[in-house]
């Protein structure tokens, strides 16, 4: 399930930034590229799953017996075998399901090789199994693209482009001033590791076919198949979205993506909005031309976080941004359905969770002005990227700074002709800098 995939490959992307821990990274740069090499369509949708059955047997696409592993390795299978614990009767059903069973330290202590040579062997043996794989016939898959989905797909891409390989990004942005809404020319120069996937390329790519594909004359829709577009549209659809659109701002920090969180926003508001606080799950006109009695409200979390939930998280962050306060009051309206009972069933609560914490924390705006191809603004957006920082938004512009930027970066001014960062709280900031060093101090404390 994409979905499962989102949240799981963003799990584990904190993870290894609060860590460090390796396993962690490579969990979610295979499961990432898994998604960009089987699960993407040509023009940046993702698709919804793949079938766990091929020629009517469960699993027969994925799992292995030990000769054929033995056959197609080689003389790396002794190291593989190792590191997967693999024997003739299998872990599943007779055959072998590849799962890790001994770490890279204790495999380099056991075959005497350097720590470094481990992941670079294992990962030689799965090129030359994924080659061995796409022999056989495929499982099926259900190619819909569905909006939520993708929104929490967007978000991880969008996170791992700027955390993982896709950490120095030059985009210059060319555009008609006069009106913020023009599509812009994007081009980016990023240093990769050789063959890595680029995650920003794969993120861009959803959010222009989310925005044109899954929005036909203006009007968001939940689902796409084969260049036909549903009817319906959902809270959740729009909530995902927007997240997926400012976290992909956030990283490649082009306009276009901030304008079209907000609009959308504006929009979702306006089709959702409870009087008694909160959004109902389905749009106003939808609900007056259906026969359903009551429209629904779901709050709990469930496999996929709710539209509540992602919904406040989103008009937090927009209003972090932008200073709106109807935003602020809306998310924190939202939260208020929730709080008698997050306390008692947390795990069912989870994304409210992280809505509330964000709502509770003293949030750090960063606004940075300077030049995206000035090395002294790279290393400032570097410093707010050299940890984990879940509560804090940055919003990066060129001087003169555009009026179709987010409200937290206007009226702001060069310290010393230089790239300049500015640290807020509550749109209350302390005195510019111009170094690495000077913001690390003021993020930190």
């Amino acid at each position: 399930m994409l979905y499962d995939n989102a949240l799981l490959a963003r799990a584990y992307l904190h993870a290894w930034q609060r860590t460090k821990n390796p396993h962690y990274r490579q969990i979610c740069e295979e499961t990432l590229n898994f998604i960009a090499r089987e699960m993407t369509h040509s023009d940046g949708g993702f698709y919804s799953s793949l079938d766990a059955d091929s020629e009517g047997v469960e699993g027969k696409f994925y799992v292995w017996e030990k000769d054929e592993i033995k056959e197609t390795l080689g003389d790396g299978y002794t190291l593989f075998e190792a590191a997967y614990g693999i024997s003739a009767t299998g872990n599943w059903e007779g055959k072998t399901v590849l799962q890790r069973t001994v770490d890279d330290a204790t495999l380099a202590a056991r075959f005497a090789l350097d720590p470094e040579q481990v992941p670079v062997k294992l990962a030689s043996s799965h090129k030359k199994l994924l080659i061995a794989r796409e022999k056989r016939i495929r499982p099926g898959t259900d190619d819909k693209v569905l909006t939520e989905w993708n929104g929490l797909m967007l978000i991880v891409f969008a996170e791992a482009a700027r955390v993982l390989n896709n950490t120095l990004v030059m985009a210059r942005e060319r555009s008609d001033r006069s009106n913020p809404k023009a599509g812009k020319e994007i081009t980016s120069a990023i240093k990769l590791p050789r063959n890595a996937l680029n995650y920003l390329d794969v993120a861009t790519r959803n959010a222009n076919f989310l925005l044109t594909a899954l929005r036909p004359n203006g009007q968001l829709r939940r689902a796409w198949r084969e260049g036909r577009v549903g009817s319906e549209v959902f809270l959740s659809d729009y909530a995902a979205l927007i997240l997926g659109l400012l976290e992909l701002y956030q990283t490649d920090f082009n306009n276009r993506w901030f304008l079209a969180a907000q609009e959308l926003a504006d929009e979702m508001i306006l089709q959702f909005s409870d009087s008694g606080g909160g959004f109902f799950d389905t749009t106003h006109e939808s609900s007056e031309a259906s026969a359903l009695p009551l429209r629904p409200k779901e709050l709990q979390d469930n496999a996929i976080p709710s539209g509540n939930a992602l919904a406040a998280e989103a008009l937090l962050k927009l209003d972090a941004l932008t200073g709106n306060a109807d935003y602020r009051q809306r998310a924190e309206d939202t939260l208020g359905l929730v709080s008698e009972f997050v306390g008692m069933y947390p795990t069912a609560f989870a994304q409210w969770l992280s809505g509330a914490d964000f709502a509770l924390q003293h949030i750090k705006q960063v606004a940075i002005i300077g030049d995206l191809d000035d090395s002294n603004t790279q290393a400032l957006i570097a410093e707010v990227r050299s940890k984990y920082r879940p509560n804090t938004v940055i919003a990066v512009t060129p001087y003169p700074i555009q009026e179709s930027a987010p409200a937290l970066l206007h009226n702001r001014t060069l310290k010393n002709n230089l790239p300049t960062a500015y640290v807020c709280e509550g749109f209350a900031c302390k005195l510019p800098v111009n170094t690495a060093e000077e913001l690390r101090e003021q993020l930190d404390n």
